[in-house]
């Protein structure tokens, strides 16, 4: 693929750590860093990257499973960590985060957008049981990349974005049944349904019915328990909502659940249904 062509990679999605890149071949930004420095420079260097490559690490929110690596990646690494002023006032207070940030901190306010080596960084609201909780919508080149993860609620803005979205990773944390029938104490469990806690599969697939249109060309599932959900579970829930509404996966959308604790493959990003001639 061409060096400044986007492409898109998982490297953990779930409660035991979440981190993805997008960008191109020459460099990017990392969303979140919930999984340890030397992993993430493991799945960088995999990529023919590295540390020197990355222009900043954008933070969803403050929970430790999105931010265990910041104080090292900002303090050390040099990396510039990008949140809103409550973010960081989450990080700092964050026991998880052992390297407090001094140095690396960078601000903006939410729904202003801003840019970063060509990238326009829009952000929205996101309901979720944090001090602040954002998605991400990342254009480059014409192309529309949006991240929405641990959203308790559906909000206008949100589906606004989906319906401008060209790549799209959204949450299907568990499956409902699962969840009330699981292991959970019952605290845990009305957390989790709650206005603030985290989206369902049923949502998510209705969710995309509701908001879809044919520039949508590839959708990643995130975020999903381990506990409470199952990959194939969540994509033949999100699968039969959308051929329920006429859109078929495979010939009008990509459609994945991404892997918890492994890296995913290399989306190269473009205008096409992602396919095998596609992957790196």
């Amino acid at each position: 693929m061409e060096e400044n062509g986007l492409i898109f990679r998982c490297f953990a999605s779930g409660s035991s750590g979440n981190c993805y890149y997008l960008g191109t071949r020459r460099r990017g930004v990392l969303i979140d860093a919930g999984i340890s420095a030397r992993q993430i420079q493991k799945c960088l260097r995999e990529m023919g990257l590295d540390f020197q490559n990355i222009m900043g690490v954008l933070v969803t929110h403050d929970h430790a499973d999105h931010i265990r690596a910041v104080g090292t990646l900002g303090e050390r690494v040099h990396l510039p960590i990008y949140a809103t002023e409550l973010i960081h006032e989450g990080i700092d207070r964050n026991y998880g985060v052992r390297e407090k940030l001094r140095t690396s901190r960078r601000y903006f306010e939410k729904g202003e957008p801003w840019e970063l080596f060509g990238m326009q960084i829009n952000t929205f609201d996101i309901e979720h049981d944090s001090t602040d909780c954002l998605g991400y919508a990342i254009d480059y080149q014409g192309q529309r990349f949006v991240m929405i993860t641990d959203c308790g609620s559906v909000n206008d803005e949100m589906e606004a974005y989906i319906r401008t979205a060209n790549h799209l990773v959204i949450e299907a944390n568990h499956d409902e049944h699962m969840l009330l029938n699981g292991p959970y104490p019952t605290y845990l469990k009305e957390r989790i349904l709650s206005p603030r806690g985290h989206q369902s599969n049923d949502v998510c697939g209705q969710l995309l019915v509701k908001n879809w249109h044919e520039g949508l060309r590839n959708i990643w599932l995130c975020h999903l328990s381990l506990e409470n959900n199952d990959p194939q579970v969540a994509y033949d829930t999100v699968a039969a909502y959308l051929l329920n509404a006429g859109i078929e996966p495979g010939r009008d959308v990509f459609l994945k659940a991404l892997e918890r604790t492994t890296p995913g493959e290399v989306y190269s990003l473009n205008d096409k249904v992602i396919g095998t001639e596609n992957k790196d």
